[in-house]
């Protein structure tokens, strides 16, 4: 079990006294102090079970302290959990039960719902046509929920993974799995496409329920989120998607702009609210920010997209058909 933390204070203990309530108690838990001034250090000495803790020196952000972590265990199974995500008693067990059922699959999706509200967060991922990613059955009724069992990727704030997959994605040259360039959003997007591309599938776990205090991080609102999902949905694109989608990719994105603009004219979704902000002047600026900083990373970019198509384990057809199948429209994406 991997929990990343920034802030730690009452959201990590809240998730921490949650596993200690686990119905399933096999696990050990490396928590990550990202703060640089181990803000974490009161949750180590609090009796709930054995608790590895790694101190960063600045913040590494979320997949830099994923891979910091891994290299504590050799746990077949791996957990990840954000620090401001409580889990239900029986979201380990669910998980762990499915997983050992079903080693076909190398990852698997949660039922995350958004803490205080009877609304769902996430059951998974969907990807659109310009390689913007978002949650699948945000804001729908928890009761009501009829997901797929299906699922294209998992959400990092909560899910689970198969440590052979993970192995098999972990490029030459690197930390880890995760792609520490991306620092925060869309690297479980990156994470999940690279694990497609070796043929591992993901599985949603209903009964796999934790409940998410969102966006306590970077915020619902602010530059810095606004910035690192336009350039982190750019590094996705350059890196995992075949030549042919990267390209359509690139002429989907105008359209996109235009809907969040129809949206944010019309008051709706996460776009207005950033553009009803005191820093909603800049959301042209951060575009071009966010473009201009993905071209500086192209070369890097480039050489990790060869090296994931050259170990690639399925056709692109079959990845096509795996991303398309479990595909977010434009509109879907600027009301989100």
């Amino acid at each position: 079990m991997v929990i990343p933390t920034l802030h730690a204070g009452d959201n990590l203990r809240d998730t921490l006294d949650s596993l200690a309530a686990q119905s399933f108690q096999d696990f050990d838990v490396v928590v990550v102090d990202n703060s640089g001034t181990r803000a974490a250090a009161g949750q180590a000495v609090e009796n709930r079970f054995d608790l590895a803790m790694i101190y960063m020196e600045s913040n590494a952000g979320f997949g830099g302290a994923i891979n910091q972590a891994l290299k504590l265990t050799s746990a077949p199974l791996v957990a990840l959990l954000n620090d401001d995500a409580p889990a239900h008693p029986g979201w380990l067990h669910a998980l762990v039960d499915d997983a050992t059922t079903f080693a076909e699959f190398g990852m698997f999706s949660c039922q995350i719902r958004l803490a205080g509200t009877d609304l769902l967060d996430s059951t998974g991922m969907l990807l659109s046509r310009d390689g913007s990613s978002i949650q699948r059955s945000h804001r729908r009724p928890w009761k009501a929920d009829d997901s797929p069992v299906a699922c294209l990727i998992p959400s990092g704030c909560a899910a689970l993974y198969r440590r052979k997959a993970l192995n098999e994605i972990a490029l030459p040259g690197t930390a880890g799995p995760f792609d520490e360039d991306f620092q925060l959003y869309c690297e479980d997007t990156d994470l999940g496409l690279r694990l497609l591309w070796q043929g591992w599938r993901c599985r949603y776990v209903r009964d796999a329920i934790v409940e998410h205090r969102y966006s306590q991080t970077a915020g619902a609102a602010s530059p810095l989120k606004a910035f690192l999902v336009e350039r982190n949905r750019l590094f996705v694109v350059l890196k995992n998607f075949p030549l042919t989608d990267a390209i359509a990719a690139v002429l989907f994105a105008p359209a996109r702009y235009l809907y969040q603009l129809r949206e944010a004219i019309a008051g709706n979704g996460k776009t207005a609210a950033f553009a009803r902000s005191s820093h909603g002047w800049q959301a042209p600026w951060l575009v071009l920010k966010a473009h201009f900083a993905a071209l500086a990373a192209l070369p890097r970019l480039l050489r990790r997209r060869e090296l994931i198509l050259t170990y690639t384990r399925v056709s692109k057809e079959r990845f096509r058909e795996a991303i398309y199948s479990h595909r977010a429209t434009l509109q879907e994406v600027a009301k989100h």
